[in-house]
């Protein structure tokens, strides 16, 4: 999820996704150009399970997504 979206924050929609019974068990990771530590809080209390700042290295990110969703998946097991 981009925290910067057109219209609407990312938080904000991180936000209703969580509060949706339908979609509240997605796991979320903020993939985001936003580099601050304060926007990780955010986003993490917001539900997401991860935080990538962008330039995303293109060798790296499909491993810090599986890292991000093997955590969530864990927690829930």
């Amino acid at each position: 999820m981009d925290l910067q979206l057109p219209g609407m924050s990312g938080i904000a929609v991180i936000e209703r996704l969580k509060a949706n019974e339908l979609t509240a068990h997605i796991p979320i990771v903020a993939v985001t150009a936003f580099a601050m530590s304060t926007d990780e809080t955010r986003a993490r209390a917001a539900g997401c399970v991860g935080f990538i700042t962008k330039p995303i290295n293109t060798r790296e990110f499909p491993q810090q997504v599986n890292d991000f969703l093997d955590m969530k998946v864990q927690k829930t097991t």
